[in-house]
């Protein structure tokens, strides 16, 4: 029985290396995943006893990845699959298991002849230090980290650990290394996004995203565009009636925001940025006046309890008034706030491609934006401002009626 390993000549280079373990910070569509999985196969044909492990950051992320291409790769020596469990067992017995960093004690009471590590960048350090790696000690296994920069965190100190290792190596490539990636599409990405975010993703370059995110250069006023469609983003914060019974200071609450924007195809016009300390009446009051205004085609409000708060007085609202407005729930993607602003904002106001209403006062949005990231500053204009990325790609999906499961997706702001 012959193996095809198909890999192009970055790939081939980490799959001959004989270090124990391999550490690849690599650009996106580089192929890591396609190199894990022959990896995996190949470790658990070669294993005389223990099995093979290949962690994501969740059960369900690991399984979307690798699933269908380990089935396709190793058709010819799989025995046998569990769908509901994703393992499988290939014909000399060794079993491949596919798990979740997000639930630890799967990864427990085990001995392992190999461990794949998938965007390890997003798991907690315990995962590896604490859990996997004592696994790997009875059969003195290997383990393969893989995955794209996010800042300067485990993953980068990791990466510079192993260089200084002789049982470690690691590896840096770009997304241009792969070479059946079109270039055009590679261009396109560079013209898109934000510098720092693509050499991140494109580039492998571990990027601190501390300080100096947003330049007052990259803020333009502009008249409104004629044609476009217009969107609105909520981020709610604590009301006003609640605050002042925990006995909170103006000065420390955050505000609610109300994102009001023009879409023109890759082009944003802000309108403006409603934002105060309301109560919950007053904000579904607002909202439903800032999208009847306009003529708002989609409202998103961030998910979570102030959004199930506000909804019951804003459907009254609409009851009332006889004007209904479609509403999105929006979420954060498992990014932190400050992630998430940069990478829907950064890009786009570098290249232009974020206008304001020259006839308003910007001065507290860009306030936030200089002192942006900053604890003791707020940002609850730019964190408004930054989900209408979500709600002009659910309108779009809204408006040619796709499924209802259907789940937003931008390559500009990762979601």
């Amino acid at each position: 029985m012959e193996l095809n390993i198909d890999l192009h000549p970055a790939q081939l280079a980490i799959f001959n290396s004989e270090a124990r373990f391999k550490i690849v910070s690599a650009g996106r569509r580089f192929g890591k995943s396609r190199l894990a999985a022959w990896l995996l196969l190949i470790k658990a044909l070669q294993s005389d006893s223990k099995d093979v492990f290949y962690v994501g950051p969740t059960f369900q992320q690991a399984k979307d990845i690798m699933w269908h291409t380990l089935k396709e790769l190793g058709r010819e020596v799989i025995e046998s699959t569990y769908e509901n469990t994703a393992q499988m067992t290939l014909v000399n017995g060794r079993k491949i298991f596919l798990k979740g960093s997000d639930r630890p004690d799967t990864l427990r009471g085990v001995g392992l002849a190999y461990v794949v590590l998938d965007e390890y960048a997003s798991m907690k350090p315990v995962v590896w230090e604490q859990i996997i790696r004592p696994t790997l000690a009875d059969v003195r296994g290997g383990a393969l980290f893989i995955g794209t920069p996010a800042g300067k965190n485990h993953f980068y100190d990791l990466y510079q650990n192993a260089e200084t290792d002789p049982e470690w190596e690691s590896f840096t490539y770009n997304s241009t290394d792969n070479p059946y990636i079109p270039s055009d599409e590679i261009e396109m990405a560079r013209n898109s996004m934000s510098t720092m975010a693509y050499r991140q993703e494109f580039e492998a370059s571990f990027e601190s995203f501390t300080g100096g995110i947003f330049k007052e250069e990259w803020f333009a006023t502009g008249e409104e565009p004629s044609t476009g469609q217009y969107v609105i983003a909520v981020d709610p914060a604590g009301f006003e009636a609640v605050e002042k019974e925990r006995g909170l200071k103006g000065s420390k609450l955050d505000e609610t925001a109300i994102a009001i924007v023009k879409i023109n195809e890759d082009k944003w016009w802000v309108k403006d940025i409603l934002h105060g300390r309301w109560s919950i009446k007053e904000t579904a009051s607002k909202i439903l006046k800032a999208a009847i205004t306009v003529e708002a085609s989609t409202v998103g409000i961030e998910t979570g309890s102030l959004k199930n708060a506000i909804m019951p007085y804003l459907q009254d609202e609409m009851r009332t008034t006889n004007q209904f407005i479609h509403i999105d729930e929006l979420r954060h993607g498992g990014k932190k706030k400050t992630e998430r602003i940069t990478w829907s904002l950064q890009g786009r106001m570098e290249h232009g491609q974020i206008t304001f209403n020259r006839d308003r006062d910007w001065k507290v949005f860009k306030s936030q934006m200089i002192d942006f990231p900053n604890h003791l500053a707020h940002d609850d204009l730019l964190d408004a401002l930054s989900y209408i990325d979500q709600v002009s790609i659910a309108d779009f999906a809204h408006s040619i009626e796709l499924e209802e499961d259907w789940e937003p997706y931008d390559e500009v702001s990762g979601y």
